[in-house]
């Protein structure tokens, strides 16, 4: 409440003296800085508060002839113990900034600064405590992106050098069932590549957006055919797809959709349905995927959209790599759309709902979205 009265009273100063205090800042940049070379702001602040003395003790003998010396040293010696006090309050954020700053380069990102004034130290301290917390957060998504991308390698290559080796062996032969174990590893080993460089385009900002007018039933048609031709033994259905018109990327949201029904399939039992609906509902389109599989909890919906969680534990080996629904979000809110997991008919399976707007934006290329765009939605980060 302080604060806000004092901004209400000070902002009309600030918006007079603002261009003056701009240009003086200008003027005072271009000037020498002889005090550089000292290492200590409160030795600094000394010496400025001697040089003013002394002009004040020589235009104080100019005018008047003379000069109490005794007074002159006594108020020299309290202006500089009051100014050390009051300096020291005022220079501990630098210091606590630079051992915090030390203490990062060692690895150690729970150092804070104490921000309690109001000026331009307090604002450092500020930004430097966010910068901290972002780097925290960014230390700890690489020790885990590391941890769970040796997980996920391992289990493909323990299983593919286990097969190999049987085969080398003469323990087994190479019969097709053999080499398709072998070519199943391999396939999950270029998907989670794949998957990895997709989200390195992502947090380097270097992923695009080409929209273009996409039929929606004709596009949902090749993806359940392609789906089909994946997995033969789930049954795929289209229903309530209303025949409309999008602008969206058609790569894009085929990565989105073929992720989608590879999970429904996978999870599903054996001869189960997956379905998928997309009905216009004003500007937008709504998109449904519902499978017959095991569901996911309520408390695990938001998680499983963040990087290698599956909905189950981290030890399951269930074939993803934890990553397909991470993408998927990212292409979706790329395109300004939602996804997200809501409750099934009847309280079976696992309904996934996607939102899209058929237009872009006003403000958005009906051809292009900037690397801005991408760069906000990798961001951060936002992912976990």
């Amino acid at each position: 409440m302080i604060e806000r009265v004092l901004d209400w009273l000070t902002h009309p100063m600030y918006r007079v003296l603002g261009p003056l205090i701009v240009l003086s800042n200008r003027a005072l940049d271009r000037l020498p800085r002889p005090l550089d070379p000292f290492r200590s702001i409160k030795l600094k602040l000394a010496i400025l508060l001697a040089i003013s003395g002394a002009t004040g003790l020589v235009v104080f003998w100019g005018r008047l002839g003379f000069i109490n010396w005794p007074v002159a040293i006594s108020a020299g010696l309290v202006g500089l113990i009051t100014l050390q006090v009051l300096a020291h309050g005022m220079t501990k954020p630098l210091r606590e900034m630079t051992a915090a700053a030390r203490a990062m380069a060692r690895g150690d990102y729970s150092r804070r600064v104490r921000a309690t004034s109001r000026d331009e130290v307090g604002e450092l301290a500020r930004a430097f405590n966010l910068m901290a917390a972002d780097l925290a957060a960014s230390d700890q998504q690489r020790r885990e992106l590391i941890a769970n991308v040796s997980h996920e390698l391992r289990t493909p290559i323990t299983a593919l050098h286990g097969v190999l080796e049987n085969i080398v062996d003469g323990v087994s032969s190479a019969d097709p069932a053999t080499l398709r174990t072998a070519l199943a590893q391999t396939e999950r080993l270029s998907r989670l590549v794949t998957e990895l460089l997709d989200l390195s385009k992502v947090d380097a900002g270097a992923a695009s957006l080409r929209r273009v007018p996409m039929p929606v039933a004709e596009f949902l048609a090749r993806v359940v055919d392609e789906a089909r031709l994946n997995a033969p033994a789930t049954r795929f259905r289209l229903r309530d797809v209303v025949p409309h018109t999008i602008s969206a990327d058609p790569a894009r949201l085929h990565q989105v959709f073929a992720n989608l029904l590879e999970n429904a399939a996978r999870h599903s039992p054996a001869g189960g349905v997956v379905t998928v609906s997309a009905r216009p509902t004003g500007t937008q389109t709504v998109f449904e995927v519902l499978d017959q599989g095991v569901g996911i909890a309520p408390a695990l919906r938001e998680r499983v959209f963040e990087r290698f969680t599956r909905g189950k534990s981290a030890e399951s080996s269930d074939g993803g790599t934890g990553l397909g629904l991470a993408i998927a979000r990212w292409a979706v809110e790329l395109h300004h759309g939602t996804i997200a997991i809501v409750d099934p008919p009847g309280g079976t399976g696992c309904r996934v709902r996607i939102t899209l707007p058929q237009k872009p934006a006003p403000h958005q290329s009906p051809a292009e979205v900037g690397a801005n765009d991408v760069r906000h939605l990798s961001g951060q980060p936002t992912a976990a």
